[in-house]
């Protein structure tokens, strides 16, 4: 999984990919707040009805 500093810089280039293979998603669900990365994460896996590691595994391959 990337660390914070590659995820921070990446966001807008994989919130295009993840709308563009989930077509559910919106821009409020990833939208990223500082300090609230888990929650973010935790509100994909949910919406996306992915474990964990699942979801882990989707951002790691974007």
């Amino acid at each position: 999984m990337k660390n914070t500093t590659e995820l921070n810089g990446d966001w807008n280039t994989i919130k295009g990919k993840l709308k563009q293979k989930f077509s559910i998603l919106t821009d409020d669900d990833l939208l990223m707040v500082e300090g609230k990365k888990d929650e973010l994460y935790g509100r994909l896996q949910i919406k996306l009805g992915k474990s964990k590691e699942e979801f882990r595994k989707l951002i790691s391959s974007l």
